[in-house]
């Protein structure tokens, strides 16, 4: 029997971390977050944790990409065909890509033989098929090629996968939360493809001694006593689903102002960000962030907090230059 996940109220510290992975969770169109850090600082456990808190959903019974029986925009073709389905209830899961994926293995084949005999497209599904409404989590993305990274991107931003081979193309849905870790001793990823995560956390190991203890005893408890572990942790674990829910129902609502739209831009300016997106990311963090709190209006602190998550890894910096983010500096620009 395979073990659950650790819990994800129960990880200590590195709050940013986990700020991150639930906005993506709140509001997947987010587009990700890359997490840098060094290796045992709970960047899967995180992940996986992640998809153990989040509730079960409806999934179209039998689909291949398990579409959402209440959201037919999002719906694959052979779905929006059905006059009527079948709905079951599934987790989320957390889809792993190896480093060593190829581009047909990520995106999916078409059978061209088959098409060519029958007049009929003959899809073999791939990650991105899977990962469609839960959590696609790369490893070392700064290790993937490139040009994998760059269609793992481009879905994540669309939320759709299109393979095409000698004029016959095929789409279907593909939204997804991308998580990429990496450990920045191993190499960097281009900024080009930096830019495209919407949020970028570091993390570290516990410097207080008491947090470190903490993790030591709670990661016993968890292999050692995992019915006593999960049945401390069930009542935050409880809780805090229960706010992502309510987020994700008002996500739709969240209202800004325009000096909101203006302190974003005047941020982005002065801290010299490369391009347009940040400012985009900033406020979807900043609405997502909002919805998180049980608001419908974004204020100052959303915004400052948002800064935090969107622009440091979109700040202009010098070969071989660590740029650090000033939060006190942010909040009196």
């Amino acid at each position: 029997m395979e073990k659950k996940a650790y819990c994800f109220t129960a990880i200590v510290g590195q709050e940013d971390m986990k700020t991150a992975l639930i906005l993506n969770a709140i509001n997947p169109n987010l587009g990700g977050v890359l997490i840098r850090g060094e290796k045992g600082t709970a960047k899967s456990t995180a992940v996986r944790a992640l998809a153990e808190l989040l509730p079960a959903r409806a999934e179209v019974s039998g689909c291949r990409f398990g579409c959402a029986p209440e959201e037919e925009a999002h719906m694959c073709a052979e779905c929006k065909e059905k006059t009527e389905f079948e709905t079951v209830w599934r987790e989320m899961t957390v889809i792993d890509l190896p480093v060593s994926a190829t581009e047909d293995r990520v995106v999916g084949t078409l059978d061209m033989e088959h098409a060519i005999k029958t007049g009929e497209k003959k899809f073999e599904p791939g990650i991105l098929a899977k990962s469609n409404r839960n959590i696609l989590y790369v490893d070392e993305v700064n290790l993937l090629d490139d040009h994998v990274v760059d269609v793992l991107l481009d879905s994540a931003a669309m939320g759709v996968n299109t393979v095409e081979r000698e004029g016959v193309s095929y789409s279907h849905p593909a939204r997804f939360i991308l998580v990429g870790t990496m450990n920045p001793e191993e190499g960097d990823l281009r900024p080009q493809l930096i830019d495209r995560f919407a949020l970028s956390v570091t993390v570290t190991g516990e410097r207080d001694i008491e947090k470190r203890m903490a993790v030591v005893e709670k990661r016993l408890k968890y292999e050692n006593s995992p019915d006593e572990f999960f049945e401390e942790f069930e009542p935050m674990q409880q809780k805090l689903r229960e706010r992502i829910v309510k987020a994700q129902e008002i996500i739709d609502q969240i209202q800004y102002s325009r000096d909101v739209l203006e302190r974003i831009a005047r941020i982005c300016i002065e801290l010299d960000v490369n391009g347009h997106r940040a400012d985009i990311v900033m406020l979807k963090t900043a609405m997502t962030l909002a919805a998180y709190s049980g608001r419908t209006d974004v204020i100052e602190e959303d915004v400052l907090e948002a800064a935090k998550l969107a622009l440091p890894h979109r700040m202009r910096r010098n070969p071989f230059e660590d740029v650090q983010f000033d939060y006190a500096m942010v909040a009196n620009i």
